[in-house]
């Protein structure tokens, strides 16, 4: 899939300019000159620029490279449901993580990735049980990220 440099340079000039208005709502640190809003003030503002070459770039360039050209795995029902997969897995992350609980749905968003993209499913379930373990104590034991549990609330440790 190729999108047009002026897409993705809009996307960039957006987010930049996204990004400047928020830092400017940190807090001052009196007495000093720079403040935490300035690092990610920069990086925006160059995000911002690269994003206005890439529009230029982009434009200046429209009939050669099109807006869209759709890949070869666009025309494939297995490789789009796949994709679409992948997008729901997240939205449902985003939407049920909370009330559910990590431990709960990254299994169940695991397995059914799994058997999407073609694993058998007596292993996809082993395995989506053991790396959600895995994960779950990579980030909630060792790096101390607040990971959501939901109906295991009680449980908790």
């Amino acid at each position: 899939m190729k999108f047009n440099d002026a897409v993705f340079g809009a996307i960039l000039v957006v987010l930049g300019l996204a990004v400047i208005a928020h830092v400017q709502a940190f807090p001052r640190i009196p007495g000093q000159q720079v403040g935490p809003a300035l690092f990610p003030g920069l990086v925006a503002a160059g995000l911002a620029v690269c994003g206005a070459i890439l529009i230029f770039y982009g434009l200046r360039h429209r009939s050669a490279q099109p807006w869209f050209v759709a890949g070869e795995w666009t025309r494939s029902t297995r490789h789009v449901v796949a994709f679409v997969s992948v997008i729901g897995a997240i939205g449902f992350y985003i939407l049920l993580a909370d009330l559910l609980g990590f431990l709960l749905v990254g299994p169940a968003i695991l397995y059914a990735l799994f058997l999407v993209f073609g694993v058998r499913p007596a292993r996809a379930a082993v395995v989506a049980i053991v790396a959600t373990l895995v994960i779950w104590y990579a980030f909630y034991k060792l790096l101390r990220v607040p990971l959501p549990w939901g109906l295991l609330t009680r449980y908790a440790f």
